[in-house]
């Protein structure tokens, strides 16, 4: 609001006080409202047709000169935001944020309520069992050499709460994990927690559906959502987008051409076939016509990726494919075949004249992530992704198992509690754990992964094979697990649920590049607090009460 101080209409010792304000002074204005004169007004404001002639001034509290500007526009780095965090969030574009992250958890209670759910609190001093990052500990002063955990989850509390007879639950949880840290990660972090017995797959994502869809509507318009969501298999997202979270808002799919690659001479191609590997195709549309310094800046940025090289076919000229000659195909270096070959290529990789198809070589794991990051490197390049457009989508039927290379064992692809496919069970038998698919599901939008959920396991005997072929002894079950095992034996009725993250959300309806911008006091990606100077060493009092040394 704007406050005009004029010398003859208020007492001279406020005109005084009025040429002493400076820049974050808090001040108490007594006046009246009037409309601004013509072509005075301000429409950037929402009260810029108005303004406060001042009578009275009081100074409140006078501010020091502020480190950096406090204005959206704030070219301060961001450490020093951090550090004067409590200045930082003055700016407009901090104070929108944290109203979106407000308006978007009101949302979640009011839709959630409405659909029978009961909000309830989980402990965060819980029982360490690592299954997943590692946890962070808690010493127990009363019961010296042991320990609480934060939970990295709700995950076993929210099965409990099923076992409880509560058939809808949620919580904005508190969640908390020991992990390396990127952009959209924190050491805490805020998740809708969501558990509901005697369910399916689809009751589960048709209720998340509802409520995303709902949420964007009524909050920000401004996005365009298309729905039903898409279901896409764990198997068909990888094979056309090389990423359990494609982004859907443009093309640009693969194809696999380890068959026609094996009808070359190309050894780097047949090395790779022999070794197990695969050769996929993307189809680029308009680029047959790149440079050859264009070309090598791209082959460079594939090695950026990882990859050892790149190879590519252009297919040029106009007309349909079946018009194609010599003279309108392009080929890497080493890598020549006849016409009908590369007819072949473009139908299966969806080309058209005038398109570059790239081809990417290796172990089928790092084939595809190289590929999916050239994908979303090339589309926003050409600036193919709408960023008005939520592409949501449902990626199901996740692997239950993912072998661990640096351990030689067996992990879970989502976590142990989640439940095989049906008829699946025998499979837990074989030796190829891989192939077995699971009842879990991930939300994903944009490239993002926003939530990750299943059905789970609700019978103590599925629920000790899965542990047995994760690596647990019967002895580590029963420390670790034996709470929930024993509560399996009680009528426990099936279930399954979904956790959405609550940051990422509210991140991306905010167009934010970082986690930290939707968060009010948030950690850096050494998990430091800049404001308070946390982590930090306490006194050696602290310590001896709770029977902990500090080895250097």
């Amino acid at each position: 609001m704007q406050v005009v101080f004029n010398p003859e209409q208020i007492p001279t010792e406020d005109y005084e006080t009025a040429e002493r304000l400076r820049s974050e002074w808090c001040i108490q204005v007594e006046g009246t409202v009037r409309r601004r004169p013509a072509g005075s007004e301000n429409p950037a404001l929402p009260t810029g047709d108005v303004e406060v002639m001042a009578q009275h001034v009081t100074v409140l509290n006078q501010s020091l000169t502020p480190p950096f500007y406090i204005t959206d526009d704030v070219d301060a780095d961001e450490s020093l935001r951090l550090r004067y965090r409590y200045l930082d969030l003055r700016r407009p574009a901090m104070q929108n944020n944290l109203r979106l992250r407000h308006q978007v958890v009101k949302y979640i209670r009011d839709y959630l309520d409405g659909h029978d759910f009961l909000e309830i609190e989980t402990p965060i001093l819980i029982k360490s069992t690592p299954e997943g990052a590692r946890d962070y500990l808690v010493p127990s002063r009363m019961q010296p050499g042991s320990f609480y955990a934060l939970p990295q989850s709700p995950q076993q509390l929210k099965q409990l709460l099923m076992v409880s007879g509560v058939e809808k639950y949620f919580q904005i949880a508190r969640c908390f994990r020991d992990e390396d840290l990127r952009a959209d990660r924190q050491p805490e972090f805020t998740q809708l927690d969501l558990e509901m017995s005697f369910v399916n797959e689809e009751d589960v994502l048709g209720l998340i559906e509802g409520l995303y869809a709902g949420m964007i509507r009524e909050l920000t318009p401004e996005f365009k959502v298309k729905t039903p969501f898409p279901r896409l298999s764990y198997d068909d997202a990888m094979a056309r987008y090389g990423s359990d979270k494609p982004d859907l808002r443009f093309g640009l799919e693969m194809a696999d051409a380890s068959d026609l690659a094996a009808e070359t001479e190309f050894r780097v191609f047949h090395g790779i076939l022999d070794r197990g590997g695969i050769i996929k195709a993307m189809a680029v549309p308009g680029q047959a016509g790149l440079t050859g310094s264009e070309m090598r800046r791209m082959e460079d940025t594939a090695k950026e990726f990882g990859a050892a090289g790149m190879s590519h076919v252009r297919v040029t000229g106009e007309g349909s494919l079946e018009t194609l000659a010599d003279r309108d195909t392009l080929f890497s270096p080493g890598l020549r075949m006849p016409v009908e070959w590369v007819r072949r290529l473009a139908e299966r990789a969806g080309a058209s004249r005038g398109d570059l198809i790239v081809l990417m070589a290796g172990p089928p794991k790092q084939a595809n992530q190289w590929l999916a990051a050239m994908r979303d490197h090339l589309a926003e390049q050409m600036q193919l992704a709408d960023p008005n457009v939520l592409a949501f989508a449902f990626v199901t039927d996740f692997p239950l198992f993912e072998w661990n290379d640096d351990s030689s064992r067996w992990d879970s692809t989502h976590h142990p509690f989640t439940a095989p496919a049906p008829g699946c069970e025998g499979m837990l038998n074989g030796e190829d754990l891989s192939a077995i698919p699971s009842r879990a599901y991930d939300l994903v939008c944009n490239g993002s992964e926003l939530a990750s959920g299943s059905i789970r396991i609700h019978q103590r005997e599925m629920q000790e094979r899965i542990f047995g072929i994760l690596g647990y002894s019967p002895d580590q079950v029963s420390e670790r697990f034996g709470h929930i095992l024993e509560a399996f034996d009680y009528g426990a009725p099936p279930h399954g649920g979904i956790a959405p993250g609550i940051d990422r959300l509210v991140a991306i309806l905010a167009g934010a590049d970082s986690l930290r911008e939707v968060i009010a006091f948030p950690k850096t990606q050494s998990g430091s607090d800049l404001l308070f100077g946390a982590p930090s060493s306490v006194d050696a009092t602290q310590l001896r009460d709770l029977s902990i040394r500090v080895v250097e």
